[in-house]
């Protein structure tokens, strides 16, 4: 028996995709509005929904990172949006940030409900602030990424940091992705 559900849409702020308003998404345009409005970032310098592929323990794994902020070419921030308790991202966008990039760590990570937000170094993976302020702003960014070289993550660890990563991955449930127009 197939079941027919009205799915309320909401338009990215960034993209102008149509997307299902359902987990954290509203949380996500929330991060995206403060990213641009209030931090300074331009929409050309923060990625949706990221495409982010690798092999975890001989097993392909394809998801998307909700939000990635670039430094000119490099990323500099992954953001996981969400709902509920933030502590509980942690070692799910901290992985994200340390294998996104085969070059170097990601530096920071964050995880926002679009209100707040614990911000990390991904490099140590320790919590470097807590709310809204925390998250760096674009002339700050630029000045971070300059004043810390790249680090590289061994390649024993990057399969270590797969596993954690694809492990709670898994779990999220309600994630958005573009809604696909019905042709007539």
């Amino acid at each position: 028996m197939e079941t027919s559900k009205d799915v309320e849409t909401i338009t990215d702020y960034l993209t102008g995709k149509t997307l299902a308003n359902v987990g954290a998404e509203a949380n996500r345009q929330a991060v995206e509005r403060l990213l641009v409005e209030q931090k300074g970032f331009s929409p050309k310098d923060i990625a949706v929904n990221l495409p982010l592929r690798f092999t975890a323990a001989g097993h392909p794994y394809e998801t998307a990172l909700d939000l990635v902020v670039f430094v000119e070419t490099r990323p500099f921030m992954v953001i996981k949006c969400a709902a509920g308790s933030l502590d509980s991202r942690q070692k799910e966008v901290v992985a994200a940030a340390r294998i996104l990039s085969p070059e170097n760590i990601v530096p920071y990570a964050a995880a926002s409900d679009g209100r707040t937000a614990l911000v990390y170094d991904a490099v140590s993976g320790k919590q470097i602030g807590e709310g809204a302020d925390a998250l760096p702003d674009a002339q700050s960014a630029a000045r971070l990424l300059q004043e810390n070289p790249p680090v590289v993550l061994p390649e024993k660890r990057r399969e270590k940091e797969y596993l954690i990563f694809r492990s709670y991955d898994m779990m999220n449930v309600n994630v958005c992705r573009p809604v696909q127009e019905e042709s007539g």
